[in-house]
Parts: structure tokens; sequence; C-alpha cells
């Protein structure tokens, strides 16, 4: 029996130090049915990774699926491709869709990188500091990132996936949706529906809304399915709870975001498909997912009210 014992406590000590040496050198958890692309931009001179996710079915017969264009992708990446696969799978509100991720610049941090890509002047960055010792934080360059969408990644996507191109969305949180409200003003028709959550309207003393004046001064045409919203706690927190931390921005991004959405809907653009929403109870670093869902579900889906 002593012996037994013995025996037993030696193979408990062996497994301790097989669990042991597992938890060493643990096997990265890997998203299914994605892959990592490498492109080299020609008119930027800069390398970026795009993220590709295919539905489920896409193995099976020969349909071509929209597709998603997604900023920010090393956060929203997995949010929405874990919407496809769940939302689009599973119900009929939403269709299966290819999502390219859009990620940063290859060897840039990710600040240094959106705050250069996705801003649509040089101004707004006035007085913030670079997140890369020894260099100067560079913003309005989201024209040329605009062309390097356009001429670069979508033929690209184009030709490596079976892709509707007449069925594209693109989808941005702050920053990002800032861009996106740059490419609706300045070269609508590139995407057919536009994701703009939370965006930062305020970049630049409000530029946007000057640019919006602008496109609307000699367009009445607008063909695209916009979806544009915000959590009730962006902004600061009201005068009598000052200390609310709930509130997550001093910029009031509801104000803005509610302008902003009455300003399109007021000039009755020809093709302009429109809904606007405040997420309640919801703040900057919150409310992204919801506003995602409910965005592909009113751009891609079945327009839900």
């Amino acid at each position: 029996m002593k012996k037994f014992c013995l025996i037993m406590l030696f193979a408990m000590a062996q497994g301790t130090i097989l669990n042991a040496k597992a938890a060493e050198t643990p096997t990265p958890y890997v998203l299914s049915n994605t892959e990592v692309q490498q492109l080299h931009s020609a008119g930027l001179n800069r390398d970026y990774e795009i993220y590709v996710s295919l539905p489920k079915s896409y193995g099976v017969g020969h349909q071509n699926y929209p597709v998603v264009f997604i900023t920010d992708a090393p956060y929203a990446f997995p949010v929405a491709a874990s919407i496809g696969a769940f939302v689009a799978r599973h119900s009929k509100e939403l269709p299966e869709f290819i999502l390219i991720g859009l990620s940063y610049a290859k060897g840039d941090t990710a600040e240094f990188s959106r705050r250069r890509d996705y801003t649509p002047s040089p101004r707004g960055g006035n007085g913030l500091t670079s997140d890369m010792p020894g260099r100067t934080p560079v913003f309005g360059e989201a024209e040329g990132y605009r062309r390097f969408l356009k001429n670069e990644v979508f033929p690209f996507v184009a030709s490596h996936y079976r892709a509707d191109m007449t069925r594209k969305v693109l989808a941005g949180h702050s920053y990002g949706s800032l861009f996106g409200t740059y490419v609706l003003l300045t070269d609508p028709a590139m995407f057919d529906g536009y994701v703009l959550g939370s965006p930062s309207l305020w970049y630049d003393k409000h530029l946007l809304f000057v640019r919006e004046r602008e496109f609307a001064a000699t367009h009445k045409n607008l063909a695209a399915k916009v979806y544009i919203g915000a959590g009730s706690f962006e902004g600061p927190p009201p005068k009598n709870r000052p200390h609310d931390t709930r509130y997550s921005t001093d910029d009031d991004m509801v104000a803005d975001t509610v302008a902003f959405a009455h300003a399109l809907s007021s000039r009755r653009y020809l093709g302009l498909q429109l809904r606007s929403e405040i997420i309640p109870e919801e703040n900057h670093l919150t409310v992204a997912p919801i506003l995602l869902t409910h965005g592909l579900l009113w751009t891609l889906g079945n327009n839900r009210p």
C-alpha cells in the first residue's frame, strides 16, 4: 500500500510538471476562416496588413459576397468577424459577408498610424505629442489613404476573393468614422454603405461640417446608405454631476452626431438612406460593438427601424 501511494504521488508530480511545461508554451487562439495579407502601398510608400475573414459557406459554392471594410482592425476585426459569424449565419437579418480589416502601417504604433491616415487636415492635432520617440506626430493624410484603398486595396480584394464589389460598406469608430465621413463627402460612390460610429466630428474645429455645407452647395445626390450613431455618455459630465465617470469625452460627440445627421437629412439628398441613433447609457469605450451591429444591419441587412 505504501509503495502504491508513492507511485501515485510520483505520477501526480509528473503530471504537475507536464502541465506546468504545457502552460509555459500555450498555443495562440486563431480565428477560423481568417488570413492576413501583406500589401505595399506604392502611392504611400508604406506597408500595411489587411485581415481577411471569409464566410463559413465560402468554400462550398461559387457565389460572390458583399464586402465590409473596417478601420482599426486590431480591435474591430474580431468584433466584426463575430457579428458576421453569429448574426449572419444564424438569422436572415444580415447576409454573409467578406470582412476586410484595415490595419495600421507596419512600423508605426496604432496611435501614430491612425492619427495620420484617418484625419482630413493637418491642423487638428495641435498640441498633441507623439507616442513614437524621435518622430513628430503627423495628421491630415486621409486623402492619400483613401486613394490607397480605392486604387490598391480594392483591386487586390477583387482579384483574390469572390467579392461583390458593388456592395461595399465602410465601417469605423471614432477617428475611423471621421475618415468614413470624409470619404462620404469626398467620393460617396466609393462605398455603398457607411457605418459611422461615434465620429470625431470635433476634429479641426468641426471641419467636416464645413465640408458638408460645401458638398451640399454643389450636389443634389448622395446615393448611399448611412448609419451614424453615438452613446449617450459620449460627452462631458453635466454641471450638476461633474465627477460622473460614465461620461467619457471632453467633446460633446452626442450633439455633434445629432447635428450632423440633421444636416444630412435636411438637404433631402436624392438616394440617401439615413439612420441615426443615440444608444442609452453607453460611452465612447463601450458603444462601438452595438453601433457596428446596428450599422451593419442598416447598411447590409433588412433596414429594420
